[in-house]
């Protein structure tokens, strides 16, 4: 199980030069841990700009530096040496790559605004648009996999569900974070206990990049609820799990003020397609 990766993510100095954030580097960092986590192999791709156009070099797009017989023969070459890796490995998760870049953009890139278009247009970097059955993921947009599972966790049942919910997150190369885990399972506490859960809880929230919601049940669990309106606070993207066929109104599937915090799905597919997870589909979108 492998992934090509675009190399600038392992090495932020093949960059055009002062485009680089620190939150560019957190994402790419969080990529790789990502990568590392799950027990996927990284392997980089050439990068096609450091070498026609070499490591000091400013921002430009493709029209402006790139479009050249001598880049496209280039081109040519790369695509095929890295046809001959997946000859060797088999085929790639998917590619990630890096938005806007002239080469490795994935849903936006860099082109040039030949007569009145705009220079940043929507689809493939020059060389990953070489490999349209390849699905490619933006690096910043694989950077967000931690998780804060929300959810009541007081009857065997709640619990297990959850649980059922965090396989299934996890094998989509999502890491979890859950209550009941860190021993909020019983009514057997004390004072100091208390607060070490909710301490351990509150910054699960304030780390993570997500939060699922269940919110199933003719109301929502207080304690989640708690929790929701903190990632609101927080400025958290919320995706709520609600498979419960009641409404609680004419025009409310569960309390108002929730349902406008959070993105609202009806099983576990809507859910990994909210998560936008990389391994839903084989090839290219």
């Amino acid at each position: 199980m492998f992934v090509l990766v675009c190399p600038c993510i392992l090495n932020p100095s093949l960059r055009a030069e002062g485009i680089t954030k620190p939150s560019d580097i957190d994402g790419f960092n969080q990529s790789i841990k990502r990568c590392e986590k799950f027990g996927i192999e990284i392997f980089p791709l050439p990068c096609p700009e450091t070498l026609y156009l070499g490591l000091k070099r400013k921002p430009g797009t493709f029209l402006e530096r790139l479009n050249t017989p001598d880049f496209t023969s280039m081109l040519d070459l790369l695509e095929l040496k890295v046809h001959e890796v997946i000859d060797t490995r088999g085929y790639p998760l998917f590619i990630l790559g890096v938005n806007s870049s002239p080469t490795c953009g994935v849903t936006t890139t860099y082109y040039g605004n030949p007569g009145n278009e705009l220079p940043k247009r929507v689809g493939r970097g020059v060389f990953l648009a070489r490999f349209p059955t390849i699905k490619a993921i933006d690096v910043l947009e694989f950077a967000k996999y931690r998780i804060y599972l929300a959810a009541p966790l007081f009857t065997e049942a709640e619990r297990i569900f959850n649980t059922l919910i965090v396989e299934l997150l996890e094998k989509n190369l999502f890491e979890v974070y859950v209550p009941q885990d860190i021993g909020d399972n019983s009514y057997k506490r004390d004072d100091i206990e208390h607060k070490r859960i909710f301490e351990s809880n509150k910054k699960g929230l304030e780390d993570a990049d997500i939060i699922v919601a269940i919110i199933d049940g003719s109301d929502a669990d207080s304690g989640t609820a708690w929790e929701m309106g903190y990632a609101t606070a927080l400025n958290k993207p919320i995706i709520a799990l609600r498979t419960d066929f009641r409404r609680v109104g004419k025009h409310e599937l569960v309390n108002l003020m929730l349902e406008q915090s959070a993105t609202i799905v009806r099983n576990q597919s809507e859910l990994l397609k909210k998560l936008k997870s990389p391994l839903l589909f084989d090839k290219a979108e």
